[in-house]
């Protein structure tokens, strides 16, 4: 099962006590998936379009405990009516009276999520989205993920208007308030394991790269003292930098402060890369 999965799995049993949370969470399944059908002998038929059973038991679920409605039961028009005064209609963004608490808000998302949500796999990158089938919704959708501190952002895709948050600490958040614990850390701890691999990798490149700058600059350094023995003579250099060109040729591969080491007194780092310059500086005049 993916990610998402087990996250709509979690959520999907999570039923809120209160009857009004209840009512906000069924309204958001009706007004992203929720489908209404009539039967040739006028009766109506209230269903949810969803490819994940879990979402759809839900749905019933919710149905039969705010409404007493059953799944083998066909509606009358009054019903249907009066079921879509409570809920609001599906083709336009949901009554603000039943998002007026906090907890109402945190149900609403719980099944926006259930109904049109989907997410990447958080080992391979961060990536929540909500499938909205007009601006309004959408909006609304962001309005309310903003009402808890957090940031989204919406883009077209198609016919979809697309409510989307690419960050991990904000989709952690997200799913602490759709009260899903087991899913968050889960996630928590994929955060955890890649972070520590993303920073071990930093530290390998660094030091590949400060061990390859070491060996380049060694190399020219060589090159130079060696140009230097050649067409200058080490006894025309002052005694030391003859001493660093003797040194550094004895060995070619030791960075600057071990090589400051080798000297008597110990030279420092600094020292010894004042040295190395002037010898690269004097070769590079000569060739000149």
């Amino acid at each position: 099962m993916s990610f998402a999965g087990e996250v709509k799995e979690e959520l999907a049993k999570r039923v809120s006590p209160a009857r009004h949370c209840q009512i906000a969470e069924l309204a958001a399944l009706v007004n992203f998936c929720g489908q209404l059908g009539q039967e040739e002998n006028g009766g109506f038929l209230v269903g949810f379009q969803t490819e994940n059973e879990a979402v759809a038991r839900k749905g019933f679920t919710l149905l039969k405990k705010t409404y007493n409605i059953n799944t083998d039961i066909v509606l009358g028009e009054q019903d249907i009516e009066g079921l879509l005064d409570k809920l609001g209609n599906p083709d336009r963004p949901v009554s603000s009276l039943l998002l007026k608490r906090s907890c109402c808000r945190r149900a609403f998302l719980r099944g926006a999520f259930l109904s049109a949500g989907s997410m990447s796999d958080p080992a391979k990158g961060y990536h929540l989205e909500f499938d909205c089938s007009d601006a309004g919704k959408a909006r609304q959708l962001q309005e309310l993920i903003r009402g808890f501190g957090i940031e989204s952002r919406i883009v077209i895709r198609k016919k979809y208007h697309i409510v989307y948050l690419k960050e991990g600490a904000a989709i952690v958040e997200l799913l602490n308030v759709c009260e899903a614990p087991r899913s968050l850390m889960n996630m928590e701890n994929l955060r955890i394991l890649k972070e520590v691999r993303n920073s071990v990798n930093r530290r390998v490149n660094c030091e590949t790269a400060n061990i390859a700058k070491t060996i380049s600059a060694a190399a020219r350094q060589t090159e130079d003292i060696e140009f230097l023995r050649t067409h200058y003579g080490f006894q025309n250099l002052p005694d030391n930098l003859r001493e660093m060109a003797e040194i550094r040729l004895e060995h070619p591969d030791v960075p600057l402060k071990e090589l400051g080491e080798f000297f008597d007194p110990v030279l420092g780092k600094s020292g010894v890369n004042h040295r190395l310059r002037k010898l690269s500086e004097l070769a590079e005049k000569i060739r000149l």
